[in-house]
């Protein structure tokens, strides 16, 4: 939890963990006008929410996406340490006798990005979708010690 979570909306804030690429909009709550690509493509990516936990055995990430197929969904690694989430929530099929009186639900392409820290083994990361829920999975390999070797010191 947040030691001051009225000040972030009471949300779990990212800006203090080192390895977080999400990139916070100060003007995401402002009606400015944009084409429609980057506005869509905003606001899934606002609404694609991932919890990272580091368990002594692996990273697990968790990453609600209703309604979308695992058909839908990438997960890839890029640059060796870079964990990316991506995918794309289609607009519902309207209907000329339809008439909509709120739309809430975001469509458009989403992209989540993570760095991951040097101890994370990238050759074994798992990817599984439950009831709308990714989780993916990156094993940790032991942190080893340095050897230290004494040195005499003569004189």
């Amino acid at each position: 939890m947040s030691i001051i979570p009225s000040l972030f909306n009471g949300r779990r804030s990212t800006i203090f963990d080192p390895f977080s690429l999400d990139i916070w909009d100060p003007f995401r709550d402002f009606p400015i006008p944009t084409s429609p690509d980057v506005s869509s493509e905003t606001s899934a990516l606002v609404n694609t929410r991932v919890d990272w936990k580091e368990t002594p055995e692996a990273h697990v990430f968790k990453a609600d996406l209703p309604g979308i197929k695992k058909e839908e969904v990438k997960v890839e690694v890029e640059d060796g340490r870079v964990l990316q989430i991506s995918g794309e929530r289609n607009v519902e099929k309207e209907d000329k006798n339809d008439r909509w009186h709120r739309v809430e639900r975001s469509s458009g392409k989403f992209t989540r990005r993570f760095r991951l820290p040097e101890n994370a083994k990238m050759d074994q990361v798992k990817a599984a979708m439950e009831n709308g829920v990714l989780t993916i999975t990156v094993p940790k390999e032991e942190v080893k010690k340095p050897d230290v070797k004494s040195i005499e010191i003569s004189g």
